[in-house]
């Protein structure tokens, strides 16, 4: 079984070169695996080679090529990962909560940045969230319901299909599912009894995507 700066080395190598098609500088490595030395990663590396796990490619500068990932952690990682989950799910964040939305007929959405509500930070990923609480029963049946807070991300574009907060005449806003067709913008419940709204594009905007549901049991 490797050690963990072994592992560490091996994996952020596989990484750097899935995602950037290229092996990772000495420097990135240093910082990757917490080594000061240049000397320290040269040892990590040969150790590795020694054990078939990454080879050098010839005739190219810092060029390696990851032959096999092992099928087991070492202790060490699966408990740095396990501290860094419960840290993650214990974290919480405030976000503005700006008040309310339709999932029914569009209301006017109220803009209030006094009020903030506390949302896991495991539920926001990257970006700028805002939070509304919801009214009307046009989105149950993606399992959105009436006095539910919707956590969402800013954007302005959205993918056929998104749950979105659109707004209307840039004066009511309504959390619908968002379908671009070619004339026209359908805002789409998730409730038989409600119609689709159409739409021309220059009427409706995207404020932003649906991330996550907070509910309330009493």
């Amino acid at each position: 079984m490797l050690t963990p700066k072994q592992y560490k080395l091996l994996m952020f190598i596989d990484n750097s070169i899935k995602e950037n098609g290229c092996c990772p500088s000495f420097e990135e490595m240093k910082q990757a695996v917490g080594i000061k030395s240049k000397s320290g990663i040269h040892a990590l590396i040969e150790e590795l080679i020694e054990r078939d796990f990454i080879k050098k490619l010839p005739h190219k500068a810092r060029a390696l090529e990851v032959l096999r990932i092992p099928r087991f952690k070492p202790r060490e990682i699966i408990e740095e990962e396990k501290k860094i989950r419960q840290a993650l799910q214990g974290a919480a964040i405030q976000i503005p909560l700006y008040g309310k939305i339709a999932a029914g007929t569009p209301i006017a959405a109220i803009a209030d940045e006094n009020e903030s509500i506390t949302v896991p930070l495991n539920m926001v990923s990257r970006g700028k969230f805002y939070a509304l609480t919801v009214e009307g029963e046009s989105m149950i049946e993606a399992g959105i319901l009436d006095g539910d807070t919707a956590i969402i991300r800013k954007a302005e574009n959205a993918e056929n299909g998104q749950i979105v907060v659109a707004l209307i005449d840039d004066a009511e806003a309504t959390l619908k599912v968002w379908q671009k067709k070619k004339d026209e913008i359908w805002l789409k419940p998730c409730n038989p009894a409600y119609e689709i709204r159409k739409l021309h594009p220059s009427r409706v905007k995207v404020q932003g995507i649906l991330s996550g549901i907070v509910r309330k049991y009493h």
